[in-house]
């Protein structure tokens, strides 16, 4: 397998293609992105910030990463790898984005589960510059950079797959950079998604929300995968990373968050739903 940065960026400012100059990537305009000695590069224009630092913190981050590197969620990941591969002629050559990549784990996980004839084109983007550093850190290989899932910094048409892992999918902007036939996997929680975490830290859960998705303008949808397993969380730093990488984090009262620091070990179950669009053939 090979693992080659993606090369089709736009500029934030102006759409024009980039062109990696070695230091930077500049577009025809004369805008100009430094590349940061991590490897990684901000198009997260600032005026297209919503707040000073947006995004997970550099806690949250640390905290995704231990979770995730302990292997609690490879059956998300093996599940994510084979829909991103499958249909893939063996000894393809493809373009991937992940929109939300965090610490950059799934992409990892999917560069390991490639065919050894697979060239892999990889693009990591977070709003997150703490995520993306995390990321470029852990694996020099695929393009990282801080950007929006609003307005991402990709070509049109430039992609074969989009990733949006637990994210904030903008189907506008997926359409617009998938190719024809490319393909977007949604993964978000079900109904019974870490219920036992819930239960501990609200007073009480509330009713069950339809997970069933509408299909967005431009793609037409698969079949949607059911991901359920149980884990088990065996002391406190597990539990407390856990709850530091979602939004139950801030959701929860002073009290639900000091029961979750009260737990040595925690059963739980995981309850994902992993979705394909297909975009339209122009």
């Amino acid at each position: 397998m090979s693992i080659t940065p993606f090369q089709a960026l736009a500029c934030p400012l102006d759409g024009t293609p980039l062109h990696c100059t070695g230091s930077a990537w500049a577009c025809a305009s004369g805008h100009s992105f430094d590349i940061a000695s991590q490897g990684y590069t901000n198009l997260l224009p600032v005026q297209n910030k919503r707040s000073r630092d947006p995004g997970d913190s550099k806690e949250m981050v640390a905290a995704r990463r231990r979770f995730l590197a302990a292997g609690f969620y490879q059956p998300i990941a093996a599940a994510v790898s084979w829909a991103v591969l499958t249909e893939l002629p063996a000894d393809a050559t493809f373009s991937c984005l992940d929109a939300g990549c965090g610490e950059g784990y799934y992409l990892r996980e999917l560069a390991t589960a490639a065919g050894d004839e697979q060239t892999l084109a990889l693009l990591g983007l977070d709003i997150s510059k703490w995520a993306v550093l995390s990321a470029a850190k852990e694996d020099k290989r695929p393009s990282w950079v801080v950007g929006s899932n609003a307005k991402l910094p990709v070509l049109p048409g430039t992609l074969d797959r989009v990733l949006c892992m637990f994210g904030f999918p903008v189907y506008a902007e997926f359409v617009r950079v998938l190719k024809s036939g490319g393909r977007l996997i949604q993964v978000d929680a079900g109904p019974d998604h870490l219920r036992e975490l819930r239960k501990i830290i609200y007073p009480s859960l509330k009713p069950e929300r339809t997970t069933d998705l509408q299909t967005p303008t431009g793609f037409r949808r698969l079949p949607t995968e059911t991901v359920c397993f149980s884990i088990d969380l065996t002391n406190a730093g597990q539990v407390a990373d856990l709850l530091a990488m979602t939004p139950h984090l801030y959701r929860a009262s002073a009290e639900g968050r000091a029961a979750a620091a009260a737990l040595a070990a925690l059963s739980l179950s995981v309850d994902v739903r992993l979705t394909c669009f297909v975009r339209d053939v122009d």
